[in-house]
């Protein structure tokens, strides 16, 4: 049966040109000239203030015109604008509360442009750090008071918590001695976790003791060069502590509410409350040591909103008042910065008392230099500048305080005061660290000024022009004065014989002079750079500094022959003799590149350079590098080549792709780029031609496609491999290079076999057939346009694909050998046809080669009936299988195919047509819709003259239910 029914295929003629007149859309005129539905719908603002649907206000209604059509937002909500009703429905804002924040906004809200503390501690902690051995004492606990009776009088319950807290000066707590650093940070966590835990199981006055003991560890300066990150630990806790007493008096005030406004007054706080928060400021003030005291009761400041709304500006003078009992000056400025930073937690508004508390600070700053901090230094061995760079993160703190959003007058202020106290160099770096950019640099004259007059002694010089630097390289100073800057700060950092010093200097400076100055200025930055940092290698320590040198002068000088024609920019390049960071130079240099690079270049510097980096980055690669580096480097090195050009000079594109082949050649994705951009090549050479090569360019063009074909087999992915020998072996047609295109088919042909049955895709394996099937599809759809060369046979890369297609290995239970069958029955229908359907310009296809010869069509008809025996015996192992989904599928398949291809006024075909029609329906897997969609086209097309067969067809197709 099945060799009968294959016998009988016949291809159906087509008429492409009327298929593609029948194929346009019928123009319709549309009669409402109102409507259109791009055009915007109008929606007016509704008066509503409640969501109701009993009737709309007159404004909606009078906004929609009878004929418009009905926007279906307003069908919902009659016709009014949803976020309206929504706002309208909204609670009020209260617009008495607080009338004061609105005018005095900038002044009372710290906003999101302000620095926060948590963004400095990570810096200090990694700053000051020490190899020394350090103490803490743990609180041990005591049983002291355990024994009360509940019936005790409350004057026995004071006396009691009163000897609770004497219990840290009665051997309630364990010196822990000889800790290193990290022992040291992970004591000060578990006091933090035993805080969190005593108060979790309401012991409220473990938890004072442990923040007292705390507390008293900043009083402690033995290892002083750890002061400044012990600071940071301990005021962790006590952040801690002041959240959990704010958050457990907060809770006492809600009632019915589920949490307390911002904007609370001391009036709506209930007497449970304010009696808690009074009792804590009372167990504080208990504290005998000034130093605990102080720490624990700013650490609650903020509770004072419970008592009274004066209470946190009465409590700030007093506080800082405080301070001026501790006689340590390290320890004390601490303690005004703790003091500044709760305070600009909790009342920014209040600015007397942070200015206050900086200007006390500078009263006592003399007693850095006193007798006692001199012998204190002298013990622990620490010499007077590195003692000084630990005041530097409490004063930077203290003065970013003061200087947020404060105006112009005040820097004046403190500019007069650091001349009172001697141009002292801490203060003034702390100066220039704080206030806005914009305003140290328009008095940039005025500080190099007083940076002279400083006394190098204890503060390096250097320090402060850095500080100036970074200032100016985020505002412009006035444009008089901008080289003799340069000129003043570059005479001290080029003196610095310290390369670290030097290097740390002259990085901040490089961007100010490629800001506001040439490529001259910029060169000889650079020269001295290298001068400095070549003597003994010092560069080795410096990668991270010379890194961002590079970073700033690319991004300022855009235009890459500028750059390249920087004198010592190569040289410095050289200094990065450690691959690792050699290569993440590279990458930065090319990702400006491919960023900035707007068009196309062949600017020989240019080239030169940028193959130099590329090569850089491609010699890096090695068998441990990762496929993610890989790629990355592919990108940048894909991303110059596709900026080169050379414009009409064609064969010196094709030298630099074949320079670039040979340069490139461990990176995959960039050999493939290469042969995408020599066949962009040829195609371009025949856009110029016309179509009509001439014996030069035809020679040239057949380089183009020799360089695809060396190119290819190199690769390693199979199905790039497949894809490209297509691709180029379509450019080679396209250029009538007859020979070449039948060697790239032909080795597309003999690769097929080698597919592997899984590949890996990101990482997993998966099944290639999909892969496979698409690509072969295609495949076929080129091989329309090939025509047969003269000395094979009819069809012969038709015949060796399918022959190769039917000694391929499939996966079980795949259907893709069938689908890919049938697809050749839509190409050898093509085939048989009068006229193809698509040619190739100055290419003879098979059409006008064979001239609808009868032996030709009889070979493609041949052939057909092989592929349907193939098919037909596949659906009919599929039935024995009982596979029947599968087989329903296949049947409606091929039906649909001889449906599109098929002459169906031959009986024989018409027959298995009808046989296939039934045999997707016979177990009840077809889809009904599709099938009763397919009947219906059928029907539609019998009535049109030349489809008059098909109600023949539509009367032998029954539509079976599914039960």
């Amino acid at each position: 049966m099945t060799q009968k029914m294959a016998a009988q295929w016949r291809s159906r003629e087509r008429n492409y040109p009327e298929e593609f007149e029948s194929w346009h859309l019928e123009r319709v005129t549309v009669e409402n000239e109102d409507y259109h539905p791009l055009k915007p719908i109008m929606v007016t603002e509704s008066k509503t203030k409640k969501v109701g649907r009993k009737e709309s206000t007159s404004s909606s209604s009078s906004s929609c015109s009878s004929n418009s059509v009905a926007d279906p937002l307003s069908s919902v909500l009659d016709g009014t604008d949803p976020l309206s009703l929504f706002a309208a429905t909204a609670e009020p804002v209260a617009s008495n509360v607080d009338g004061k924040r609105k005018k005095n906004e900038n002044e009372e809200y710290v906003g999101s442009d302000f620095e926060p503390w948590s963004s400095k501690r990570g810096e200090i902690l990694a700053r000051y750090t020490t190899t020394e051995k350090l103490s803490i004492n743990l609180f041990m606990g005591s049983d002291r008071g355990k024994t009360t009776n509940a019936g005790s009088a409350v004057s026995e319950k004071v006396r009691t918590r009163l000897e609770e807290l004497d219990d840290l000066e009665e051997g309630s707590q364990k010196e822990l001695l000889n800790l290193t650093q990290q022992d040291y940070i992970s004591r000060i966590e578990e006091l933090n976790q035993s805080l969190k835990d005593a108060w979790a199981s309401d012991q409220k006055v473990k938890a004072l003791k442990i923040v007292i003991q705390c507390s008293k560890l900043l009083s402690d300066t033995t290892v002083i060069q750890f002061y400044p990150s012990k600071f940071v630990l301990i005021t962790d806790i006590l952040d801690t502590f002041g959240k959990l007493v704010y958050e457990r008096i907060s809770s006492m005030c809600l009632d019915s509410r589920s949490s307390l406004p911002e904007n609370f007054s001391p009036e709506t706080v209930n007497d449970t409350a304010k009696e808690t928060c009074l009792n804590w400021f009372f167990k504080i003030a208990s504290i005998r040591e000034l130093v605990p005291r102080f720490y624990v009761e700013a650490a609650i400041l903020k509770c004072n909103k419970f008592l009274s709304k004066t209470g946190i500006s009465e409590s700030l003078p007093r506080l800082t008042t405080m301070i001026r009992g501790i006689g340590d000056p390290l320890v004390a400025v601490y303690a005004r910065a703790y003091l500044c930073r709760v305070g600009m937690e909790v009342a920014p508004n209040v600015k007397e008392s942070l200015n206050r508390n900086f200007f006390d600070f500078l009263l006592t700053f003399k007693l850095i230099h006193s007798d006692t901090v001199q012998n204190q230094l002298a013990v622990q061995a620490v010499e007077i500048p590195v003692y000084l760079t630990l005041y530097s993160p409490a004063i930077d703190w203290m003065l970013r305080c003061i200087a947020y959003r404060a105006p112009e007058t005040l820097l004046t202020e403190m500019m007069e005061r650091c001349k009172k106290q001697g141009n002292n160099a801490l203060l003034l770096n702390s100066v220039m660290s704080a206030f806005r950019a914009d305003f140290i640099a328009t008095r940039s004259m005025d500080f190099i000024g007083m940076i002279k007059e400083c006394d190098e002694a204890g503060f390096p010089k250097h320090l402060l022009f850095r500080s100036l630097g970074l200032n100016l390289a985020l505002a412009d100073p006035p444009e008089n004065d901008r080289l003799q800057i340069l000129n003043e700060a570059w005479k001290v950092i080029t003196k610095l014989r310290n390369p670290q010093d030097y290097i740390n200097c002259s990085e901040v400076w490089v961007e100010y002079t490629c800001r506001h100055f040439t490529k001259r200025e910029v060169n000889t930055i650079l020269a001295d750079i290298i001068k400095h940092m070549t003597p003994d290698r010092a560069f080795e320590d410096a990668y991270q500094q010379l890194q961002s040198v590079i970073t700033k002068v690319i991004t300022h000088f855009q235009d890459f022959s500028v750059l390249f024609s920087v004198e010592k920019f190569l040289p410095f390049l050289d200094m990065f003799q450690k691959e690792s960071v050699r290569v993440e130079v590279c990458k930065c240099i090319m990702e400006a590149f491919i960023r900035h690079q707007q068009e196309v270049t062949k600017d020989p510097v240019i080239l030169n350079a940028l193959l130099h980096v590329c090569k850089t980055m491609h010699d890096s690669v090695n068998a441990l590098t990762l496929e993610d580096e890989k790629r990355t480097l592919a990108n940048l090195i894909n991303g110059f080549i596709r900026m080169v050009s050379f414009g009409r000079d064609f064969e010196q594109q094709l030298s630099f792709y074949v320079e670039t082949r040979s340069m490139f050649c461990n990176l995959e994705p960039v050999l493939i780029q290469l042969i995408h951009s020599v066949n962009h090549l040829a195609m371009e050479t025949k856009k110029v031609m016309k179509g009509n090569h001439s014996r030069k360019t035809a020679s040239f063009v057949r380089a183009c496609v020799a360089f695809s074909f060396i190119t290819i087999p190199s690769l390693t992915s199979i199905f790039t491999r497949l894809n490209l020998y297509l691709l180029s072996g379509q450019v080679a047609l396209a250029n009538q290079c007859l020979s070449q295109a039948d060697a790239f088919f032909k080795a597309a042909v003999s690769l097929v076999p080698d597919v592997p049955k899984t590949i890996s895709i990101d990482g997993k394996m998966r099944s290639s057939e999909p892969f496979l099937l698409e690509f072969l599809g295609n495949f076929f759809s080129t091989l329309l346009v090939v025509p047969d060369h003269p000395e094979q046979g009819v069809l012969f890369l038709v015949r060796g694909l399918l022959n190769v297609i039917e000694d391929y290995t499939w996966e079980d239970n795949s259907d893709d050998k069938v689908r890919i069958y049938t697809s050749v029955l839509h190409l050898l229908a093509a085939l048989s046809q009068e006229s193809y359907l698509l040619h190739v310009d100055k290419v003879d296809s098979n059409d006008n080669l064979y001239g609808g010869d009868t032996k030709f069509l009889a070979e493609i008809n041949r052939l057909c009936d092989t592929l349907i025996g193939q098919i037909l015996e596949h659906l009919k192992t599929l039935g024995k299988e009982k596979t029947l989904k599968r087989q329903s599928y296949l049947a409606l398949l091929f039906f649909n195919s001889i449906l599109a291809h098929g002459d169906l006024r031959n009986n024989k075909l018409n027959q298995l047509a009808v046989n296939l029609w039934n045999l997707a329906q016979r177990h009840g897997f077809a889809d009904t819709k599709t099938m009763v969609k397919t009947l219906e086209y059928i029907k539609k097309k019998s009535k049109e003259s030349e489809w008059s067969h098909f109600s023949d067809l539509a009367a032998r197709l029954p539509l079976q239910s599914r039960t």
